[in-house]
């Protein structure tokens, strides 16, 4: 069964890493509509390239979700699953707490992208990356309470 449990973890942090790349690259997308001004076929391409993404990230995200949920759990579902949650658990929720803002980061993203293609304005290409570099913070802390389990 310890074998099943390294598959599951193995596919979580794999789609974790690819939800993470358009978490990454969806502003970096948004800098270039910015940047396209009056270019028309630019900007629908870039557009287009971001809808495709974030589409992905969705899946990707939905991947992820189902197999964390997997590893959290399964020990209830699957006689002798091992749990990767112990006592105390507090670095799991602050995990999943920063999650979430990744995750409110990702629709607000997305959000902005589905403005700019109704023809509405951007923030400064400065401003969006500034934004751009954000996750990789929150990134950062989610990996050191995952590695560290400090509480």
């Amino acid at each position: 069964m310890y074998s099943a449990y390294l598959w599951v973890k193995s596919f979580h942090i794999l789609f974790v890493v690819a939800w993470m790349s358009s978490v990454f690259y969806l502003p970096r997308i948004l800098v270039n509509v910015a940047e396209a001004g009056d270019q028309a076929a630019v900007r629908e391409r870039l557009l287009l390239m971001g809808r495709r993404l974030y589409r992905f990230g969705h899946n990707m995200f939905g991947l992820a979700f189902v197999a964390g949920l997997v590893l959290w759990l399964g020990h209830r579902v699957v006689g002798g699953f091992p749990t990767m949650v112990g006592s105390p658990a507090g670095w799991l929720h602050a995990k999943l707490a920063l999650v979430v803002l990744l995750v409110v980061y990702y629709v607000l993203t997305g959000r902005w992208l589905k403005n700019a293609a109704a023809g509405k304005p951007l923030a400064s290409a400065r401003a969006l990356r500034v934004f751009n570099e954000l996750p990789v913070l929150v990134l950062l802390a989610i990996v050191w309470l995952v590695l560290a389990k400090p509480f």
